[in-house]
């Protein structure tokens, strides 16, 4: 189109100079010949020319001018634009600062608040403590042959020094064998080192009442244990024992409902284990009690399982999500009849419907104590979703340097129950 406009203003230039030519060469004087058209066509030819180019220069001029126009007033939108960018920038920063100041400051708080209640249950468990060691050096009734007290007073030392260590133990999927879970177990032991096994201790400790100090022991270390993991992110949980004396101890239960409300953020990978036996021996106290722990969010489990004709609508009103079933025990209850395998327990069922039924009501079942791959041929013929024992691992002690990393305020229960009590 340029070009085509181009040609055009030539031609009328060309045109315009001829027409002047032959005008000028008409008036002109005869003798000059073809000089003064030839001179009129050049002359004209150029003015036309010269008007071109200053009305070219006089569009560019104009169209130039509007661009830098328009330049400057998009410089001066972003120019408003990083003006408001910029206070809304600073404005953001001074809210994060005031936002970072406040969680600070309810931080440090909660810390407060915690090292404050776990101070007072170090006051009460340390009392607690001291009284029953005290009565069982004097109480009428009690063991009082020398191996007894000598045995007593190991235990004394043990947990006054601290000296219970937290065992764990893998529960694996099936068939997949993957570690899902842990099982906690504790273990004293003595001034040499020497690991002493429960039926060792519990012999004396149990009498003495000692049992639930070791019980409240073994929960705080497997908070410990549990945030451990949590800061490394492993989506794995622990059962952990939970004693009726626990649940029942008016003192020490409200003061740990307390410590767990500020770790409920822990409360999928904390399950709280009950036997079967003192599941149905609780009375309302401890009903009670599991329901607050229910409210925060933990769940129970089962173990001990003798009777598998289990009341599953009071399992699941008991928040109970996890049965464990004794592998031995389950096969030695499996027998056929009519052609069909059952559990003598529960004739009318299938055996491979028991887990199917389990699960109707949200419970999942753990064959605990596996010892022999036969016996896992047997139990996955069974639908069992989960395993434990000696097959799939041995319960192994946690070092005392991962519990130190746990970075936990029970850390400082411990010590301040224990060695001042052992210091009484």
């Amino acid at each position: 189109m340029r070009r085509f406009t181009l040609v055009f203003w030539t031609l009328g230039y060309l045109t315009t100079a001829l027409v002047a030519a032959v005008l000028v060469d008409r008036v002109a004087p005869t003798g000059y010949g073809a000089a003064p058209g030839m001179a009129a066509f050049i002359g004209t030819l150029a003015l036309c020319f010269t008007f071109h180019a200053l009305i070219t220069m006089a569009v560019q001029n104009a169209r130039l001018s509007g661009d830098l126009s328009t330049v400057r007033e998009a410089h001066q939108i972003l120019a408003d634009q990083l003006e408001k960018v910029d206070a809304r920038v600073n404005e953001v920063v001074e809210t994060v600062a005031r936002d970072a100041l406040r969680r600070s400051e309810e931080l440090t708080s909660e810390v407060h608040q915690l090292e404050d209640l776990v101070q007072r249950m170090s006051d009460r468990l340390e009392d607690q403590l001291s009284h029953q060691v005290t009565a069982a050096r004097h109480h009428p009734g009690r063991p009082r042959n020398a191996q007894s007290h000598a045995l007593l007073d190991t235990v004394r030392d043990a947990l006054a020094d601290n000296r219970v260590d937290l065992y764990l133990q893998p529960i694996v999927s099936l068939p997949q064998r993957r570690t899902v879970f842990y099982e906690s177990f504790s273990r004293l032991r003595d001034e040499t080192g020497r690991v002493m096994m429960p039926a060792e201790y519990l012999s004396v400790a149990e009498p003495m009442g000692l049992v639930a100090a070791i019980d409240n022991l073994l929960l705080f270390r497997c908070v410990q244990i549990v945030r451990r993991l949590a800061r490394q992110d492993r989506k794995v949980g622990i059962f952990c024992n939970i004693s009726l004396a626990s649940l029942s101890d008016e003192s020490f239960f409200p003061q740990f409902l307390d410590f767990l409300s500020a770790n409920k953020d822990l409360a999928g990978a904390l399950i709280f284990e009950l036997g079967q036996a003192a599941f149905e021996q609780r009375g309302p106290t401890e009903a009670r009690h599991m329901a607050r722990l229910a409210d925060l969010g933990f769940r129970f489990s089962l173990d001990k399982v003798v009777d598998l004709d289990l009341d599953f609508n009071d399992l699941a009103r008991a928040d109970i999500k996890f049965i464990k079933v004794g592998a031995q025990m389950l096969l030695d209850q499996l027998e056929e009849t009519e052609g069909r395998l059952i559990i003598r327990s529960l004739p009318d069922l299938h055996a491979s419907d028991f887990a199917r039924l389990t699960r109707r009501y949200g419970v999942e079942t753990i064959v605990e104590k596996v010892e022999s791959e036969r016996q896992i041929v047997d139990i996955l013929d069974l639908d069992m979703a989960f395993g434990q024992g000696h097959l799939f691992g041995e319960p192994r002690a946690i070092r005392d340097a991962i519990l130190a990393e746990a970075d936990s305020p029970s850390d400082f229960l411990q010590q301040s129950i224990l060695r001042r009590a052992g210091a009484r």
